[in-house]
């Protein structure tokens, strides 16, 4: 099973392939070689072991990160 955390890209460098993305108000740069997709400032990457794993749009990412903070908050 994989643990994906919704990132938002704050950052990014296409020549280097990396992304600086933000989730939970922590920033982390991170690898996204495996996307094959355009990656724009604004969009959401979910990302798993500091790499982004897919891209995934706006609404899907708020729905994971309330879940994720419940899942927190219960704690």
């Amino acid at each position: 099973m994989c643990l994906g955390i919704p990132g938002k890209v704050v950052s990014l460098n296409q020549a280097e392939q990396w992304a600086v993305v933000e989730s939970f108000g922590v920033r982390k740069k991170i690898g996204i070689d495996l996307i094959d997709e355009e990656i724009a400032p604004g969009d959401y990457l979910m990302v798993h072991a500091g790499y982004a794993i897919g891209k995934i749009d706006q609404m899907d990412a708020q729905v994971t990160l309330e879940m994720w903070e419940e899942i927190l908050d219960a704690e």
